[in-house]
């Protein structure tokens, strides 16, 4: 009797307990969330399912040439071609420039793009596939200010090479300062500090922007430049009086090696051996080096002196003024009688022609007719700051200032400014 009934018990404990495990009802498993994953962009494209084929153009290398490896038409080619004449046309396409085709991920490869980079952050882009078309676009850029500051011990460019600058900055200083600072004359611990703009794309540096304001130390004189869009015109560069950097004469019309003989009344001459004048400045070159205008003009002459001047080209200016470039190894191409000439124009090249020891430039500046010397002429300015522009201008360019240590006053008013001018 005893068993029967433990026997029921046990059965009626497993019937209650198989009751609550059948009343449980399981919630069910969360769904999955699905994220699309998002399309990726290049130059425009979506690449999700391209493959990126990279090159460079080849010397002498046409873009038949190129587009013919990745099985592209004559036909598309032609028509390509013809497309791409109202934005960037392919003819322009130059060696050593990279380039990207954009093909399908598939067995086939069919090629969809052809890219083209213009320089860093400027692109070409061709469509390869039934819809033929071509676009420019720029890659997104940020502008990031710089700054550097150092002191020469052997040249410029050395000097900014070791602070980390790019190469070309030192180029854009000297371009600043052509007209009022000569670069061949610059001294050991000549000083300068920079402030300028970098180019970065996806945190890669693309390039050199513009550089806003700057002061080169020569012999202990201070040489500030300001960068000032004035009257909405291009930017310039104006010194703490509002003085132009820019002059109407280039410092020098080529870049030499030395100065191999000055200005003078009384010269004994290396061939003829005789005592004369000699009304110019010989500037030591190797031959070939190119030779610039040193200023806006016209070319009066394009001739051969008979003398012992050689090729020579004689340009005016203006009423007062005009130069003249001999012993020419040739002349640039369209530069003839009557030609106008912008300053920092190729008019031609360095040579030994005429009565010459050795190749070098004998330039020479004359003034109302008389010539003068180059090297202590007073180059006149193009126009400054107008007096009533000039508290807009400090304004403007006061930051900078400070920046390269000058003191700007904030009482500084227009009767002040006057004076400075007035006592240039």
């Amino acid at each position: 009797m005893k068993r029967l009934l433990s026997l029921f018990i046990l059965i009626f404990v497993l019937f209650v307990v198989s009751c609550k495990e059948s009343t449980v009802v399981s919630e069910p498993e969360p769904e999955a969330e699905y994220f699309a994953p998002e399309p990726v962009y290049r130059w425009g494209i979506n690449i999700d399912s391209l493959d990126i084929v990279d090159g460079v153009i080849g010397r002498n290398e046409l873009l038949s040439t190129i587009l013919y490896r990745y099985d592209v038409s004559s036909q598309t080619i032609y028509h390509l071609e013809r497309a791409s004449q109202e934005t960037w046309s392919v003819r322009k396409m130059q060696s050593g420039k990279p380039y990207h085709i954009l093909r399908d991920r598939d067995s086939i490869a069919t090629a969809r793009f052809f890219v083209y980079d213009i320089n860093k952050t400027d692109y070409a882009v061709y469509s390869l596939s039934d819809s033929i078309y071509s676009y420019t676009a720029s890659i997104d850029v940020d502008t990031v200010l710089n700054y550097i500051s150092g002191s020469i011990e052997t040249s410029l460019w050395n000097a900014m090479i070791e602070q980390g600058a790019a190469p070309d900055l030192a180029g854009m200083l000297a371009d600043i300062y052509s007209w009022t600072i000569d670069f061949f004359g610059i001294q050991k611990r000549d000083s300068f500090s920079v402030y300028y703009q970098e180019m970065y794309a996806d945190s890669v540096r693309v390039a050199t922007g513009n550089i806003l304001a700057a002061n080169f130390i020569t012999s202990g004189t201070d040489h500030y430049a300001f960068r000032y869009t004035y009257h909405n015109e291009r930017g310039e560069y104006f010194d703490e009086k509002g003085t132009s950097l820019r002059r109407a004469f280039l410092k020098a019309p080529l870049s030499y090696t030395r100065i191999s003989s000055k200005f003078s009344n009384a010269r004994l001459h290396p061939i003829k051996k005789i005592v004369r004048a000699h009304h110019g400045v010989d500037y030591a070159a190797p031959s070939g080096t190119p030779v610039y205008s040193v200023g806006d003009g016209v070319v009066t002459a394009r001739a051969w002196d008979n003398k012992g001047g050689g090729n020579y080209i004689k340009i005016k200016h203006n009423s007062t003024y005009t130069t003249e470039y001999m012993h020419l190894k040739g002349f640039a191409k369209g530069i003839a009688v009557g030609t106008h000439v912008s300053q920092g124009q190729l008019i031609g090249y360095v040579g030994m022609t005429g009565t010459a020891t050795g190749p070098h430039l004998d330039y020479r500046v004359f003034k109302n007719g008389t010539a003068i010397d180059p090297l202590r002429m007073d180059l006149p300015a193009v126009d400054p700051i107008a007096p009533d522009d000039m508290p807009e201008y400090l304004k403007a360019v006061g930051d900078y200032m400070k920046m390269v240590g000058l003191s700007v006053p904030d009482s500084l008013q227009i009767d002040t400014i006057n004076n400075i001018q007035s006592n240039d």
